[in-house]
């Protein structure tokens, strides 16, 4: 009798102590909040998104009107007597509200950043995963891609485009989606040539899955983490490759608030009225910084042994 309780003591310490551990929820919830860049990384991004979606109730004045007796307004914390709080941030050139122009700006960043990303992923991913599943001549065709894609700069090939073609909006966006999806393509192949041959995908293959089953049941949630942070690194390279068009004239066109645009219309002034180029060079920079902490930070968050 005493041995039998003797026994059953420590199955059941071993049943509380499982039963006090933390859940796989409440680990995560862990894992994120105790994340520094993943947190920066989201309250600076939704604060932005949340700026983008706003934009036109929280807009003071309507970004496009033009006012030319209250051209080049300084900031309120400029000493001068020309500054007002109507205009917190100023105005530019042309007398438009520059808060407001930041404001609906990020509408544009995010949206060209976004959608460039959706179409680059696409392309990439598909070819990449196909590539690295398949191997063989399918791979040979896919490196012979890439390898030619690569011999073209982006910037180039993207002001020729844009110049021939035209420059508008949904312009950019194809512009820059189907430029970007190298990245995508070679870090998708790689990731999938280290899952292809686990014992999983072997046993998927054995009892007779199909082919397409195996590829978005097996392999995509076992690379989903690389997607993430190639994701975010393409997003934030759209939207400083649409800054760059914007400030070399063949990007989003006046009067859109492009933040690269506000800094190509501010640069022939940044002796005088620095301020001008700083504001949305400083927005363009926290919106970049945030995105790739967000997404460095989803990946340590939902795979935390990848952690450097």
């Amino acid at each position: 009798m005493t041995d039998t309780v003797s026994t059953e003591r420590p199955a059941q310490a071993q049943v509380n102590a499982e039963m006090m551990e933390p859940s796989p929820g409440t680990l995560l919830r862990r894992r994120i909040f105790g994340h520094a860049g993943f947190m920066i990384g989201a309250v600076v991004l939704g604060t932005i998104f949340l700026m983008a979606i706003l934009a036109p109730v929280i807009s003071p004045h309507d970004p496009y009107d033009q006012v030319l007796a209250r051209k080049l307004i300084p900031p309120i914390w400029h000493e001068s007597a020309k500054a007002t709080w109507e205009h917190p941030l100023g105005t530019d050139h042309l007398g438009r509200d520059y808060l407001s122009r930041l404001f609906h700006g990020a509408q544009i960043s995010l949206l060209i950043g976004f959608a460039a990303m959706l179409i680059s992923g696409v392309i990439g991913t598909t070819i990449g995963v196909l590539a690295g599943y398949f191997g063989g001549r399918v791979d040979m065709v896919v490196n012979f891609i890439v390898t030619t894609r690569l011999s073209m700069p982006v910037v180039l090939v993207a002001l020729a485009v844009v110049s021939l073609v035209g420059s508008s909006l949904t312009m950019v966006i194809w512009v820059l989606g189907l430029l970007i999806w190298d990245r995508f393509a070679v870090v998708m192949r790689s990731a999938t040539q280290q899952v292809r041959n686990l014992d999983f995908v072997t046993s998927a293959q054995a009892v007779g899955c199909s082919t397409p089953r195996i590829i978005f049941a097996e392999i995509m949630p076992n690379i989903a983490n690389s997607l993430i942070v190639i994701a975010t690194i393409e997003m934030a390279h759209a939207i400083l490759l649409e800054a760059a068009l914007s400030f070399l004239g063949l990007g989003v066109q006046p009067p859109e608030p492009s933040w690269g645009l506000m800094i190509a219309e501010a640069k022939g002034m940044m002796f005088f009225d620095s301020w001008l180029i700083v504001i949305p060079g400083t927005a363009l920079f926290a919106l970049v910084l945030a995105i790739n902490l967000l997404g460095d930070g989803l990946r340590d968050v939902t795979a935390p042994e990848n952690r450097n």
